[in-house]
């Protein structure tokens, strides 16, 4: 799976790069704990402090073209090793933010390192695919998104040490702690830089499906006159803002959905999760809500490695759309406030979540040959959806209440499922899967 066709084994460059998945998994988990943070210390609704999504996404849309075309100028190291010292300077960022004590400066934290990440997501994720044989392309970015799924499990649990601290008295510290995972992100990544600086990091053309490489002016050399392509960028849009409303207001949904907790369940390793409400009944607390925000995160992260499986099996659309189709059920029940039955499918929303963005992906440049780096641009520009349907979430649910906002997801997985469904339409492919030789009609 990782032996090109001239026979290098590519094992440690994959693992190598399945590290930055592991990166920004670890940041992107720590922001999605950030929201209820500044809810409570700044008193923000939930549609204001939806700017900490937007200002992360904000980082992807700004930075994806630039990302793109440095890749394409300097290859896949050049453009890895500008995305981490560039997510460097954005962890240091937090400590003079820390003393300025602003929401705006917080943001610009927040948007620096996503633009970082945008350079290491433009070229990780296209790069997995071309790492071995092309049948195995969907496969292997799972599998490095699986690395991105245990980062997103550490994410909030260092979200819960440094946001929600307290001291003895039980006063809130966490403005002034902060900062502490996010300088250390920043020393982490100077050392991963220094690494790759002297990693063997070969510059791999992929196949040319649709011969856009071609001298031939007979043929469309355009990225945008493949449906597969474009649906794959609209799709993404939309399966990030599902993603990033879910994960951004899972506390809230934890701290005000949940029914009321029996005192019976206070002890043993669920101790700790709860607190006594205004009205005397327990309920889950904005630290134990971090902590389930990892569970979810575990169920992200087995539906990553169970979904890895399944794609060497079956076709990789099948699977999107069948997952799709799947969470649109799912968020639905969960905004028809079903008790229990909703509060699980929260979390079976993270399950099915998991192999979406990166079997998008791979769909969506699918057969692109050298303008994989562009498309993959463009793709990670999509993430933009993450900024804005939030807040159309959270209006919803000031409006009425967090159940009620899933129904944003709702039409969002409906059209991932429609794409997944169409793929072979859009593409004239057969399919993309570990099984199977990708086949154009």
């Amino acid at each position: 799976m990782f032996v090109t066709e001239d026979g290098k084994n590519l094992l440690f460059t994959f693992i190598l790069v399945s590290s930055l998945f592991l990166l920004w998994g670890f940041c992107n988990g720590m922001i999605d704990v950030m929201d209820k943070h500044f809810q409570d210390e700044l008193h923000l609704s939930l549609a204001q402090s939806a700017w900490v999504q937007f200002a992360h996404y904000l980082g992807y849309f700004l930075m994806s073209m630039p990302a793109g075309w440095l890749a394409t100028k300097l290859g896949y190291k050049g453009g890895i090793i500008s995305g981490l010292l560039m997510v460097a300077v954005g962890g240091f960022w937090f400590i003079p933010a820390t003393h300025i004590a602003s929401f705006w400066a917080f943001l610009v934290g927040v948007c620096v390192i996503a633009s970082g990440l945008t350079f290491l997501e433009t070229v990780a994720n296209p790069y997995t695919t071309v790492l071995g044989d092309q049948h195995y392309a969907a496969t292997r970015i799972n599998l490095a998104q699986s690395c991105n799924g245990i980062g997103w499990i550490f994410g909030p649990i260092a979200g819960r040490m440094y946001f929600y601290s307290k001291d003895a008295a039980g006063n809130s510290t966490g403005s002034q702690t902060l900062y502490i995972p996010y300088a250390a992100v920043a020393v982490v990544v100077i050392v991963l830089a220094v690494i790759f600086a002297f990693a063997n990091v070969p510059d791999i053309k992929t196949e040319d499906d649709y011969h856009l490489d071609d001298s031939d002016p007979n043929v469309s050399h355009s990225i945008w006159s493949h449906p597969h392509f474009v649906m794959a960028v609209i799709a993404q849009f939309f399966y990030v803002a599902a993603q990033a409303g879910i994960f951004s207001f899972f506390i809230n949904y934890m701290t005000t959905q949940v029914p009321a907790i029996p005192p019976a369940w206070d002890k043993g390793l669920l101790h700790g999760l709860f607190e006594t409400s205004k009205n005397g009944l327990l309920c889950v607390s904005d630290a134990g809500a971090s902590t389930l925000a990892s569970v979810g995160f575990i169920c992200f992260l087995v539906g990553r490695f169970t979904g890895a499986g399944l794609l060497k099996k079956f076709s990789a659309h099948k699977i999107l759309g069948l997952y799709a189709l799947l969470n649109v059920i799912i968020s639905f029940l969960i905004f028809c406030k079903l008790g229990w039955l909703s509060v699980i499918c929260v979390f079976l929303s993270y399950f099915f979540m998991s192999i979406m963005f990166p079997t998008i992906f791979a769909l969506g440049i699918f057969g692109l040959g050298v303008r994989a780096k562009k498309a993959s641009a463009y793709i990670v520009m999509a993430i933009m959806g993450g900024a804005i349907l939030p807040k159309l979430m959270g209006y919803v649910a000031d409006k009425s209440d967090i159940s009620r906002g899933f129904i944003v997801p709702v039409f969002c997985f409906a059209f991932v499922a429609f794409y997944g469904f169409n793929w072979s339409k859009f593409s004239k492919a057969e399919g993309l899967s570990g099984g199977s030789v990708p086949t154009m009609h």
